[in-house]
């Protein structure tokens, strides 16, 4: 029998403001430390309803496009505060739907809020709008230059899914959400179905502020349906102008086909599959293998490994050091309990994955730890091999999403490069080495430029940090666009597009644009940075 929780959840879409039942199937959240099913039911959309919010998602672009800077910034402030005022309630659902601990949780909270409020300073700021100054050059010989400005305007209205693993910060209002309303696109979020109260709650914060901000209502709507329909249904209508995704390297290429099919094809930014090679080194061994063997194990462990950048892959020299760290891994994992994982079919694959690495000749156990208290929470693993059966087996470069780990013994130099010349595209790389490694090193981070989009060193990949510099993307399969990010402020570029306006009369150029430069912009005149308040451009 179902499991009350939160009483105040409806269960239904809300499309522009409004609470929509569904007319199809229902779904129920469960709570996968138990495999109990929790109320409400969650009606699903057929494509028909499907339509109204996109519609009024169209409805809401011109208006939305055009908010001045302290408007647009103070919306996405809104959400964070909204999100916040419901801080007991949202962790309590979350739990629930999850598994996930309070902490986490909170922090995930933060997180989000944490990069709606960073965005609102991007939108302050304004840098992002690219605005670029051509003035006209009449007596220029021995042609004259016409006067050309630029700037970068919204693509339309976004596509956003929720993510599995991250039921706040990569979901409702998460990343991809917060970085299409910062770039001023409208956006229809199709709610994952392993979560639907804890978006429903994040949801009705949103269409709060979408209202306290005085916004067309259309800005956002929030659909619960089955991906397999109404996911493809969403991606496929003719309003949509963008997709982001974060999921499986199955779901994002059925995606990515379906957009690319469109009479007028869209772009889709997906994350999906990525294993994250972590290189240790011969001088960091000999500084404390047993601390390196520990932190690596709280790595592939946390959150049960069921995090993008969690490392599937650690390469470790052979001979002596190696084994001295491999012994410290069984040692420290053998005592570690596995986590419930965020359902039970997450649960069951990860199984399946795990034994069919254990099966693949020439690979051995390592280290396994002990199954978890709940179900759905299988002992955390991790098997060894080397370089050569690794470079010939196809099933050794797959994702295990979850907490397992495969380690490879190299022998040389050359070793590494074969290795990270075989790899698929890949979110994160990771260097531990000293100063006496670097020689080794060198030859590697060319070809780990070209397989990762971001490259550390003596640190763990698993957290990642919103802000300016970040880059969480990658070549294909970690993503479906390796010139883009997911995380931080760099986000809001994936819905933008350049615009050039030749020789319009200032009163009918976009406010970024104008000589007076009413909203105080930075711009590149002449090909010269030309900071807010500096004098306006030159006009014939």
């Amino acid at each position: 029998m179902p499991t009350t929780q939160q009483t105040s959840l409806r269960g239904h879409s809300i499309i522009a403001g409004r609470e929509t039942p569904g007319t199809g199937k229902t779904v129920h959240g469960s709570n996968p430390a138990t495999n109990d099913v929790l109320d409400p039911a969650y009606s699903l959309l057929d494509a028909d309803q499907l339509t109204a919010a996109t519609s009024a998602a169209e409805e809401a672009f011109e208006s939305f496009r055009a908010l001045d800077p302290e408007t647009h910034a103070s919306f996405l402030e809104r959400i964070a505060d909204n999100i916040e005022a419901i801080a007991p309630e949202l962790t309590e659902r979350a739990m629930a739907e999850t598994g996930l601990p309070e902490a986490r949780l909170n922090g995930e909270r933060g997180r989000t809020t944490g990069q709606l409020r960073l965005f609102a300073a991007v939108v302050r700021q304004g840098d992002f709008r690219g605005v670029r100054i051509d003035p006209a050059r009449p007596d220029r010989t021995p042609m004259p230059r016409a006067d050309i400005r630029q700037r970068k305007v919204p693509l339309g209205p976004v596509a956003v899914f929720g993510a599995s693993n991250f039921p706040l910060a990569f979901s409702t209002a998460g990343g991809d959400t917060a970085s299409a309303l910062a770039a001023g696109c409208p956006v229809v979020f199709k709610a994952h179905n392993a979560h639907p109260g804890t978006s429903e709650l994040v949801g009705r914060a949103i269409t709060d502020a979408v209202r306290e901000a005085g916004l067309h209502p259309g800005v956002f709507s929030l659909v619960y349906g089955p991906g397999a329909s109404i996911g493809q249904a969403l991606v496929s209508h003719p309003v949509i102008q963008a997709v982001g995704f974060t999921g499986s390297r199955s779901g994002g290429t059925a995606l990515m086909a379906t957009a690319a099919a469109r009479p007028v094809p869209i772009p889709v930014y997906a994350e999906m599959s990525s294993i994250n090679p972590v290189f240790i080194f011969a001088g960091a061994l000999e500084n404390d293998a047993a601390a390196l063997a520990r932190a690596y194990v709280a790595s592939v462990t946390g959150s049960s490994g069921q995090l993008c950048t969690a490392p599937g892959l650690v390469f470790v020299p052979a001979g002596e050091a190696g084994d001295e760290f491999a012994a410290a891994v069984n040692g420290t994992l053998s005592g570690a309990a596995g986590q419930t994982m965020l359902t039970k079919n997450m649960a069951d694959s990860w199984t399946r994955g795990a034994e069919e690495l254990a099966a693949q000749d020439g690979v051995d156990l390592v280290a396994r730890g002990q199954d978890g208290p709940t179900e759905n929470a299988p002992a955390p693993v991790v098997f060894g091999t080397d370089v050569p059966t690794f470079l010939g087996n196809e099933v050794l470069h797959e994702e295990i999403f979850g907490a397992a780990s495969l380690m490879i013994r190299y022998s040389s130099a050359e070793d590494l490069v074969a290795a990270a010349r075989r790899l698929e595209g890949q979110l994160t790389a990771t260097l531990h080495l000293t100063a006496e490694d670097r020689a080794t090193v060198a030859p590697l981070l060319p070809v780990l430029e070209g397989k990762a989009g971001r490259i550390l060193a003596n640190g763990w990949p698993t957290g990642v940090e919103v802000g300016h510099a970040m880059v969480h993307g990658g070549p294909f399969p970690a993503t479906s666009d390796s010139r883009t990010t997911s995380v931080g402020t760099l986000a809001i570029e994936r819905f933008l597009r350049p615009v050039a306006y030749q020789d319009i009369p200032d009163a009918l150029l976009p406010q970024p644009l104008r000589d007076a430069n009413p909203w105080n912009l930075n711009r590149r005149i002449d090909g010269e940075l030309t900071p807010a308040g500096a004098a306006a451009a030159d006009r014939a």
